[in-house]
């Protein structure tokens, strides 16, 4: 899981909120077209266009708006734009196993569910070179329940992390290749996107990239 920062939302959303008024009140479910797009665009550029749960690339047509905190909880304000991530998995395909936030759903503790936007998350978790996810410390509940909840260590997943790691085992690199392709990999490119899997890949290589 990597952190997110979040920016400023989006001026059109800004904007399309303040027309309120004492006929109309916007909501969630009013939320569409251009302004949906402009705010879904938003976080996934805040989120170099990876998951914000499993850093899987995010696709404009396989994702969703995701509520960290349920809107199903009365006290959520639903158009709270710092509330607001970028998960992937929208329609599920037939037998597509669920993850993320189509897993999560409406559950939701704040003391057993690690959020991305937590400056210390990164450090929750490690991965090992076959692609599995497991909490740093043993006793850390959060992290054990975050990976539960969220499905993050299912078969699936796994073997995408796997994919992303060997490309870094490749036999005919020399240590300045894998060093420079480490540092590549870990950067956005020009359009501000971040490889798959960023925080995996910077556990077990990141120290080449020094």
């Amino acid at each position: 899981m990597k952190r997110i920062i979040k920016k400023q939302e989006p001026k059109q959303f800004t904007q399309w909120k303040a027309m309120a008024n004492t006929d109309w009140q916007p909501t969630y479910k009013d939320m569409r077209g251009e302004v949906k797009h402009t705010v879904k665009n938003a976080l996934m550029q805040e989120q170099g266009y990876i998951c914000c749960y499993c850093e899987r690339r995010l696709d404009e047509d396989d994702s969703h708006i995701e509520h960290f905190m349920p809107q199903s909880d009365i006290s959520v304000d639903p158009l709270d734009f710092s509330n607001m991530l970028c998960s992937c998995q929208k329609e599920l395909l037939h037998g597509e196993p669920r993850h993320c936030g189509n897993l999560k759903g409406n559950w939701f503790d704040k003391m057993l569910l690690i959020s991305p936007l937590e400056a210390t998350c990164e450090t929750k978790f490690r991965y090992t070179a076959d692609g599995y996810i497991a909490p740093v410390a043993v006793t850390d509940r959060a992290a054990q329940q975050t990976i539960e909840k969220l499905g993050l260590d299912i078969p699936k997943l796994r073997a995408l992390r796997r994919s992303a790691i060997e490309l870094f085992l490749d036999e005919s690199l020399s240590t300045e290749d894998l060093r420079q392709f480490v540092i590549d990999y870990l950067q956005q490119d020009s359009q501000g996107i971040l490889g798959e899997f960023w925080t995996t890949i910077q556990k077990l290589f990141g120290d080449y990239a020094k």
